[in-house]
């Protein structure tokens, strides 16, 4: 019974979440972009799987990710063997990588590097940064510190990498933690600093995402020095012809299969390397183990309908939006629907959701789930607007890329720690499937119909996306900081007033 009232309070909530884009394209589809009738009814099918595996998907992070990914951080935190969980750790992130929906969405898109060498690339990045962000927290290395050294050495390798590679590279970083990972990775920090008793611990429980996040960037920059393929190029998606519902309801029961596959790729490394924890440490006694049992069930089924909705109904959508608008007499057009999209798509990311309630309840209520979202919705707004400027313009992304982490990394000295790490966690968290599946679309084929470079113009909206929000939620810390000391100095004013009275009087 609780558990059913669960479920209806996720499904009202990822509804919400889903409503106002699928009004959005609806508008934009009988206005200034018409959709064909098939390709309309595939996105609304589309929205209602959305509905339903986002409500699906939280629960189980809830029941399973959260408690796995706790538990696993704490035990092996406080291993004596130093090199058991650096290698569990590396282990982790390579093998929930190499499967990761989203990457695998990116790879085909950049036929020119063979899909298997990108993916491994990716994964071993991650894994290698994993363990770099895992011993940050173990040990309390500042954040801050290592987000400067690493992005120093990213814009370097970057000076020497392809120009038409540099998009894809930031890009992966962003595709990369996808709605598996960042649950499982998020609680893994949590479970990390929990074996430490100081203050900064639970701060220090963000930052594995951002981390991460760096790893494939890097990997990926290195692969395209030192691979150098002749030219690289992307594909984009065919838009299916759809004559009647009973055909569009097909091509979704075609889908189904293969994602049913994709998402048991994915979350059977996460699983299998928990059953190993679970028998040599016993962590999880009767009724958790089969609360997370539960969980994992509906995580796969959610996940399953939330991808099978956004690949088959949402990418044509999307790809035909963006090239119909960009095709007009007002292309300028492009900017401000891109940013209206762009302030709510990312309220309908499934590892949203499981960020913000994290963040609210780590900082206790002091960082509401409200106000996160505020911040990331005008930080994707912002980012894909800037991304159509680009489409438009074929303006060098490095003009925003550069000062955009100098903005970003300059903020974290300002603000609490704790800011910092939400901030670039909240980075990667934004650049999930909506992005990789309707975004990137939108800005392909904006790109194709002005004629623009797709590898140089249309890739690179992911990067965007991953970047704004560091800045905005650093200004949203930064406020809270100027408040609390304009109130410090108002109560210190009335004190002093006080006193004097009182001293008036004696």
């Amino acid at each position: 019974m609780h558990l059913n009232k669960q479920l209806r309070e996720k499904t009202r909530e990822s509804m919400a979440a889903v409503l106002p884009i699928t009004a959005i394209v609806f508008l934009l589809s009988i206005t200034i972009a018409p959709l064909a009738p098939g390709t309309l009814v595939l996105f609304l099918f589309g929205a209602i799987l959305l509905v339903g595996g986002m409500g699906l998907f939280t629960l189980g992070v809830e029941m399973s990710m959260t408690p796995m990914g706790e538990g696993m951080g704490g035990v092996l935190s406080q291993s004596r063997r130093t090199l058991v969980p650096v290698l569990v750790y590396f282990l982790l992130g390579v093998l929930s990588t190499v499967a990761e929906p989203d990457l695998q969405v990116l790879a085909e898109q950049v036929p020119s590097i063979d899909n298997l060498v990108l993916i491994l690339t990716v994964a071993v990045g991650v894994g290698f940064f994993l363990v770099v962000a895992t011993q940050r927290v173990r040990l309390g290395i500042p954040l801050r510190r290592l987000l400067l050294i690493f992005y120093l050495l990213v814009f370097a390798l970057a000076a020497f990498a392809p120009g038409n590679f540099i998009p894809v590279s930031f890009d992966s970083g962003g595709v990369t933690t996808g709605p598996i990972t960042v649950p499982f990775i998020m609680a893994l920090g949590l479970g990390v600093a929990s074996s430490r008793s100081d203050k900064n611990s639970a701060s220090d429980s963000f930052g594995l995402v951002s981390l991460c996040s760096i790893g494939p960037i890097l990997s990926v920059l290195l692969l395209g020095i030192l691979y150098r393929p002749e030219e690289a190029t992307s594909s984009q998606t065919l838009i299916p012809q759809v004559d009647t519902t009973a055909q569009a309801a097909h091509y979704f029961w075609e889908a189904l299969p293969d994602y049913f596959g994709e998402v048991a790729l994915a979350l059977l490394p996460i699983a299998g390397i928990f059953l190993v924890f679970q028998m040599i440490s016993r962590w999880f006694k009767g009724n958790q183990l089969l609360r997370v049992g539960a969980g994992l069930i509906y995580t796969y089924l959610g996940l399953v309908l939330f991808l099978c909705g956004v690949n088959v109904g949402f990418m044509p959508a999307g790809q035909f939006i963006g090239a119909t608008v960009a095709s007009g007499a007002q292309k300028w057009l492009l900017v401000p629907i891109g940013m209206l999209i762009g302030y709510y798509i990312v309220k309908a990311e499934p590892a949203v959701a499981v960020l913000t309630r994290q963040v609210e309840e780590v900082s206790n209520g002091a960082i509401s789930h409200k106000a996160m979202g505020i911040a990331l919705s005008v930080g994707v707004c912002v980012s894909v607007g800037l991304a159509m400027v680009r489409v438009l313009s074929g303006l060098n992304i490095f003009w925003l890329l550069v000062p955009g982490y100098a903005i970003a990394l300059g903020l974290s000295f300002f603000v609490p720690s704790i800011f910092t790490g939400i901030a670039f966690d909240s980075g990667g968290v934004a650049s999930g499937p909506m992005t990789a599946t309707f975004l990137l679309p939108f800005a392909q084929g904006a790109c194709q119909a002005v004629g623009g470079n797709m590898m140089t113009d249309a890739f690179g909206i992911v990067a965007m996306v991953a970047m704004t929000p560091l800045v905005t939620i650093q200004i949203m810390g930064l406020s809270t900081v100027v408040r609390h000391q304009l109130a410090r100095r108002r109560l210190r004013y009335h004190m002093d007033r006080v006193e004097d009275t009182v001293l008036y009087f004696d």
